[in-house]
Order: structure tokens, then C-alpha cells, then sequence
């Protein structure tokens, strides 16, 4: 006999609601609803994967399709919530483009928590936070996670030290040297956060005041020199593949 095919099959578009999600209409409004109709061309009886962030992924099927809105009814729970590894992403701002692309890897690999960090040499003083949610959205939509990582509100490295809770690890990219990062994050705390500089790196007075929290670690992320955005995704992959969920 052939095989059955999947449903909802593995084309299926997904797509991150605000509202809570639960068997019943849904109606899908503005960008949204133009990608669906306009570009992916929903009709009646397709299917739709959403997800809220909270409650895991539901299959929405397109009941009514208009020029700018349609109706989903979802139907059943398809997956769980996932299990968000706890792990915060404190990075310094970078120039447009690689603070998105930082973003939207902070979610592909699995942060629960990106917190914008100003240092001294922080070159980008204005975050448009908006625009990086959505890019996290678009990540979360595109990789299969049923959340979407927090997004902090920009933070002084001085007042994030003073503030830093003592049972999270705070592993530090320090271009100084510091223990390799697999060996120093494999027996570390399961709350954690990774602390990495903006492109010129932290001066000698960050470096001390960084050091100076109990929980803080300095770590190497290996003998070549990385860009910070290539730096956070090496750091929160090696955290994954040895604490996290990898």
C-alpha cells in the first residue's frame, strides 16, 4: 500500500501569534496575513503551524481567506513546549546587520535571554528593539522553536555586574585568556549567561570589574581572533553542546 502523507506536511508554514493560542478561530491580520495569502497562496482547507511562545505548536487550517485577513481554526496541539535551556546572551550592540544576525542566531541556537550590553567601546548606542524581535520571530519561525528568546532592555555593563544574581554562571569571552570554554562551561551551573564585548573588545577596567563577580568566569573561545557576533554563537554553542540541550 503507499504510504500515507505526512499531515500537516513538512511545507506547512509556521507562524508566531501574540495571542494565546487554543482550539477555535484565530484571525490572522496585516504582514502576516499578506504572507500567507499573497506569497505562500493559503486556500481554504490549507494547513498553518502557530505558535504562541508559551503553549507549544498548534495546527491552524485556513477556513476563510479574504484580500487581507483569513480565519484559521485551530484544531489540534501538534507538539508540547518546548524546554527552554536557561541560558542569557549579554552581548554588546553591533553596527546594523550584525546585531541582527546576532539576534536571529541567539534564537536558532536555543537562548532563553538576549540582553543588550553597553560597554565603553560600544559603537551602536540606539537599539531598534522591534526590529530584532521580529528577527528572532522570523529565526523562531523558520527553525521549529515553539518560544521566542526575551528581549532585555538595554543595559550598562556597570548596573548588570551590580545586579548580576550569584547562582548564574557568567562566562566572559576574554580576549586576555581564560580557561577553554568546553572545559570551564561542562561543569558549570545550569543557569548561566555568556558575556560577550563589542568589537574593540573590554577595556582594562571592564575586564576587572567583570572579574571581580563571584560567578563570573573568564573563557577562551580558542587561538584565533573572532568577531563578536562570530564569538557569541561559538560560546552559546559550546554552552549547548555541553549544558544545554544539544
Amino acid at each position: 500500500m503507499p504510504a500515507v502523507p505526512a499531515w500537516p506536511p513538512q511545507s506547512t508554514p509556521r507562524l508566531f501569534v501574540e495571542a494565546p493560542l487554543g482550539i477555535g478561530p484565530v484571525r490572522i491580520e496585516g504582514p502576516q496575513a499578506h504572507y500567507l495569502v499573497s506569497v505562500m497562496r493559503t486556500k481554504v482547507g490549507d494547513p498553518v503551524k502557530l505558535f504562541d511562545g508559551v503553549s507549544g505548536e498548534w495546527l491552524g487550517v485556513a477556513s476563510a481567506v479574504g484580500k487581507r485577513d483569513l480565519i484559521l481554526d485551530v484544531t489540534e496541539r501538534l507538539r508540547e513546549a518546548e524546554v527552554v535551556p536557561d541560558l542569557w546572551l549579554c552581548a554588546a550592540p553591533l553596527k546594523k546587520g550584525r546585531v541582527d544576525w546576532l539576534a536571529e542566531k541567539a534564537c536558532e541556537l536555543g537562548v532563553a535571554r538576549l540582553v543588550p550590553t553597553l560597554t565603553r567601546r560600544t559603537v551602536v548606542d540606539k537599539l531598534n528593539l522591534d526590529r530584532l524581535r521580529a528577527h528572532m520571530i522570523e529565526a523562531a519561525e523558520q527553525c521549529g522553536r515553539t518560544a521566542v528568546p526575551e528581549l532585555a532592555e538595554p543595559v550598562k555593563l556597570a548596573a548588570l555586574l551590580r545586579d548580576w544574581p550569584g547562582e548564574r554562571a557568567l562566562y566572559f569571552a576574554d580576549e586576555a585568556g581564560g580557561v577553554p570554554a568546553a572545559a570551564a562551561m561542562r561543569d558549570g551551573s545550569a543557569s548561566a549567561a555568556i558575556l560577550i564585548g563589542p568589537e574593540g573588545g573590554f577595556d582594562e577596567e571592564e575586564r576587572a570589574a567583570v572579574r571581580g563577580v563571584t560567578a563570573a568566569v573568564g573563557v577562551s573561545l580558542g587561538p584565533r581572533i573572532l568577531r563578536a557576533d562570530t564569538a557569541a554563537a561559538a560560546a552559546v554553542a559550546v554552552w549547548m553542546s555541553v549544558r544545554g540541550d544539544w
